[in-house]
């Protein structure tokens, strides 16, 4: 049996030895659209993250039994199609959930107290020339006694509010398929929360409803000196209207996640004139080693489940 793992370089260093009992594996650090096809016509199983898997894809590989997706979502293989063809087609879910619990908090910190600005005082001398102790050109304030919106509200949503409200965070979360999730937390609408809230984080995942769910228009109504925070899927948020906002009024954004990645050379953020109001870390809040792990270990299950 031969296994396929089309973009390893995603898993980073990361063991992949596991999958060596099943058969014979052909590792490929990243795989280009026009190389999909040469490379998993003799496969008996796929393993890919972000690489397309299309019908057309799999009709030209005739052992094709199973498809493992190294992610929990499935937009980059046609599921009909596979269904169709009886393939397989196996995700794993629930692997980063403590990796982007604490990623959220890491961003969280960072922002809110002007790490960037502390640490490059410090190391360009400016600290040592200083004639005080201290320096508290960039205020900051606790989490404690301050309003904490949340949108989506699934195992990481509620991991993360669990955590805000140890700080004393007062939680709210605004659900964007409608669904009463807990009575733990209080219901909100969006507008609502825009316009309460001082720390808002997103956990939803990119769908029909939540496209583009804040606009420009959103974001003017929400607080001065609020903090955004985007972990669940780049378009939830125009990123055209935080870079305009950005320059416009005093609110922060972290983002993990763009709608483009790896973010293209023109992107607007990279032009931005407030940019101590915008952290963005390359889609790593998935990544802890632990999550990494926790990831291979999975997918070789749903392979030793499904053949």
């Amino acid at each position: 049996m031969q296994i396929v793992l089309l973009d390893t370089l995603t898993f980073g260093n990361t063991n992949l030895d596991v999958f060596n009992q099943f058969g014979e594996v052909v590792n490929y650090e990243t795989t280009h659209a026009d190389e999909t096809k040469e490379r998993i016509t003799n496969a008996d199983v796929i393993i890919t993250n972000k690489v397309i898997i299309t019908k057309k894809l799999m009709l030209e590989a005739k052992n094709l039994k199973l498809i493992c997706i190294a992610a929990t979502g499935m937009n980059n293989v046609d599921l009909d199609a596979a269904k169709e063809l009886n393939i397989a087609v196996k995700n794993v879910a629930g692997y980063s959930t403590d990796s982007v619990i604490q990623h959220t908090f890491s961003m969280l910190f960072y922002l809110l107290g002007h790490s960037r600005y502390y640490d490059e005082v410090v190391k360009d001398g400016t600290y040592s020339r200083s004639k005080i102790f201290t320096d508290v050109t960039h205020p900051f304030f606790e989490v404690k006694g301050k309003k904490w919106g949340i949108v989506g509200l699934g195992k990481i949503g509620r991991g993360v509010a669990n955590i805000a409200q140890a700080f004393g965070a007062e939680v709210s979360y605004y659900s964007t398929s409608g669904v009463n999730r807990t009575e733990d937390f209080q219901r909100t609408s969006l507008e609502d929360m825009l316009k309460t809230c001082d720390i808002i984080t997103i956990h939803a995942p990119l769908n029909e409803k939540t496209n583009n769910l804040i606009d420009y228009e959103q974001l003017l109504t929400c607080k001065e000196g609020a903090t955004l925070l985007n972990l669940g899927r780049g378009d939830i948020i125009n990123e055209d209207a935080i870079a305009r906002i950005i320059d416009e009024k005093n609110i922060f954004f972290g983002l993990d996640v763009l709608g483009e990645e790896p973010m293209h050379e023109e992107h607007p953020f990279l032009s931005v004139k407030n940019s101590d109001r915008l952290y963005i870390t390359p889609h790593i809040a998935w990544t802890s080693v632990e999550a990494r792990e926790k990831l291979i270990a999975s997918v070789a299950q749903n392979i030793q489940e499904n053949l």
